[in-house]
């Protein structure tokens, strides 16, 4: 597809744009997932406390992937809103302020993280994994302008509808990552610092095959050389509005983690987390669909409000939330039955082949918080995609920090339900948090139809 035809395609019917930057996007997302999992399959054989490790810096990691998404929201956004305003010197310019704001952030968080991670590790009880935690974590988090800026430059690519090239940038990361790990956990010996090396180097590759594209070959349709750079106040500050509040939205997520690995912990002890570890790999597998849309009509919800289309702004927000519950039945179903030969991914060793039956339980609980999701994520990216980010930080702290938070401590304490009690209870705060997400979206478009069909606004 040639550059024009990604702006025309974004620009036009928002079903089949929503469908077409979708698609790519979840075999990006796939991708991702995959050599997550990967990460945890392999590293499972080291034992459950090395696999506890991955689940207590997971919400970590969550943050560390959380800064470059955030910025690349802010960008896409923005971006999108330009390109559907028409307003192409700036979206250049846009796209070059997203890059400064990923080399600032990157240095400041690269500090803090490394200063602070073992005080942040004991507060979230690592107890006896603490070291395996420290040994993967200074590792990722010392490379932490590698996956600030992959996030961004994907962004980038998927402002203007060029999924092809982001997924191909996210394949090479997650081919070389599945290739890398039993190599650099076994065969070299360096077990768990082997498999948090793969993952830098892999996501060092694709920055490069991103950089050349962008710089090398200089074939996209903005142009990100220096000449467009124009400091501009406004520019940053408009990009923050969504970074920021998208970026604490996974620390939000990183915060809920943190909280039910320790529910978890007084539950059932350091065991339930690597159980709950290796069941929410499964989970975010089969989230993968729903992320992608999710990605999609972020930018057809930008360009749509940025053309001052109501009509296509609606549609993106009604056809993605149809579509997401369609593929959730589908994917929770699947889960569900296949449940326990899941499980035996995270237990083909003697020293982890006693989790399988639980983490089989797990799975098939939840499989019910795939079919949560739809309407509170779909809502939440459009609010992104108009450069309301603010609303969104909002709907994900009702959901997932107020919500799942109470309702699992409810019913696994007060109701006494125990770990069973703490699964059902993020899955209805989940739920319940989503549909107050989808009316505020809904009043919120119905709002600016009101705004955009006077007369004084269509001259």
């Amino acid at each position: 597809m040639s550059k024009n035809k990604n702006i025309e395609m974004i620009t036009g019917d928002p079903k089949n744009a929503i469908i077409r930057l979708s698609i790519p996007m979840m075999i990006s997302m796939l991708l991702i997932m995959l050599y997550n999992i990967a990460d945890s399959i392999w590293v499972s054989g080291l034992g459950p406390d090395a696999l506890a490790a991955i689940g207590f810096i997971t919400p970590l990691f969550m943050v560390l992937v959380g800064l470059g998404n955030g910025i690349g929201a802010g960008a896409n956004s923005l971006i999108a809103r330009f390109i559907g305003a028409k307003n192409f010197k700036q979206a250049n310019n846009a796209g070059l302020h997203a890059i400064l704001l990923c080399v600032i952030v990157s240095v400041i968080f690269t500090v803090l993280m490394l200063i602070f991670m073992r005080n942040l590790l004991e507060m979230m009880g690592a107890g006896n994994t603490i070291q395996y935690a420290l040994d993967y974590g200074n590792i990722v988090f010392g490379a932490l302008i590698i996956f600030v800026f992959s996030g961004v430059a994907s962004a980038i690519f998927r402002s203007e509808g060029d999924m092809k090239r982001a997924t191909y940038a996210i394949a090479v990361t997650a081919v070389m990552n599945i290739i890398l790990d039993p190599i650099f956990i076994y065969v070299l010996g360096l077990g768990i610092t082997g498999a948090a090396w793969a993952t830098v180097l892999s996501a060092t590759l694709s920055c490069l095959v991103m950089s050349y594209w962008i710089w090398g070959k200089k074939d996209l349709f903005l142009d990100l050389t220096p000449k467009n750079f124009s400091y501009e106040t406004k520019i940053m500050l408009d990009t923050l509005q969504v970074a920021i509040p998208s970026t604490l939205e996974n620390i939000v997520f990183s915060i809920l983690a943190i909280a039910i690995n320790g529910m978890l912990v007084v539950a059932s002890g350091t065991t339930a987390v690597a159980v709950y570890t290796a069941s929410m790999r499964i989970v975010q597998l089969a989230m993968i669909p729903l992320i992608g849309i999710g990605t999609a009509v972020l930018t057809v919800a930008g360009v749509s409000y940025g053309a001052h289309n109501f009509k296509n702004l609606k549609t993106s927000h009604s056809f993605s939330i149809k579509l997401g519950f369609a593929l959730s039945i589908a994917i929770g179903v699947v889960m569900f039955i296949f449940s326990a030969p899941l499980a035996t991914l995270f237990s083909y060793t003697s020293a982890s082949a006693g989790l399988s039956p639980q983490i089989a339980t797990a799975i098939s609980i939840l499989s019910l918080f795939v079919l949560a999701v739809p309407h509170g994520m779909m809502s939440s990216m459009v609010f992104q995609g108009v450069g309301k980010g603010i609303y969104s930080l909002i709907i994900t702290l009702l959901r997932s920090l107020i919500l799942e938070t109470v309702c699992a401590y409810i019913l696994g304490f007060v109701f006494g339900w125990g770990v069973i009690g703490i699964y059902i209870g993020v899955i209805l705060g989940c739920f319940i948090g989503g549909t107050v997400g989808y009316i505020w979206a809904k009043l919120f478009i119905r709002k600016y139809s009101r705004i955009w069909d006077r007369p004084e606004d269509s001259n």
